[in-house]
């Protein structure tokens, strides 16, 4: 806020991150466990620049990274449930009718084989193929900032083809393949469907034509690739 005090931003940071915690409460069936998920998210938005467990644990005033742990692996609550969450946030606050949602992917180098769709394929965060996760994500960007809306995990034909490999990484038995301009298309669709505003698709090459342009346009709306050089 332009010729705000220091302690008046604080304040409002505050009490933005007070209405996120309450927003999320009901995704979490005991006290403790929304208790914990509120320390893992300050957390997150905390000034070091490693977020390990130990440290978010340290953070928290834990003895150590199981309960925050839980969170991300024991504890029973809907991710998506989460994500709808996020988009409504975000569009209350950066609504615009000429908005674009940008669909782009990312990677997250790792090493060894079980991680979840870990493998060796070709990530812009190296520049090469390597091993590694591979993110598709949707981000919604007007004049009034911009912040992420939607998310998914890409799973190479090697692990859906693999189900004693996905059961161990505890994927629902549900899931099968899905190309990465199919998974772009859903987060389209989920945003259309969920009445998000936007005027634009702007998406990188590698996702092509055919549907993904087509589901805007029926929309009224318009699609842009772009080529990274």
């Amino acid at each position: 806020m332009s010729g705000a005090s220091i302690e008046t931003t604080l304040e409002l940071w505050a009490a933005s991150l007070r209405e996120v915690k309450a927003r999320i409460r009901p995704l979490f069936t005991q006290e403790r466990v929304a208790a914990s998920a509120g320390l893992f998210l300050d957390g997150l938005l905390g000034a070091e620049r490693r977020k390990t467990g130990w440290m978010r644990a340290e953070a928290a005033g834990d003895p150590g990274p199981w309960r925050q742990q839980a969170i991300l692996g024991r504890g029973r609550w809907e991710a998506d449930a989460l994500r709808d969450i996020v988009r409504d946030y975000v569009v209350e606050h950066l609504a615009a009718e000429e908005a674009v949602l940008v669909i782009d992917e990312t990677g997250f180098l790792k090493q060894g084989k079980v991680s979840c769709g870990v493998g060796r394929q070709y990530t812009g965060s190296a520049g090469k193929i390597t091993n590694c996760q591979i993110g598709v994500f949707a981000a919604y960007v007007s004049r009034h900032g911009h912040a992420f809306i939607d998310r998914a995990l890409y799973l190479p034909k090697r692990w859906t083809d693999d189900p004693a490999r996905m059961a161990a990484a505890h994927v629902p038995a549900r899931t099968t393949f899905a190309t990465k301009p199919a998974m772009a298309l859903s987060m389209i669709e989920r945003a259309i469907g969920a009445g998000v505003p936007f005027g634009w698709v702007a998406a990188d090459s590698v996702y092509g034509v055919g549907d993904i342009e087509m589901a805007p346009r029926r929309q009224g709306l318009r699609a842009r690739r772009e080529r990274h050089p």
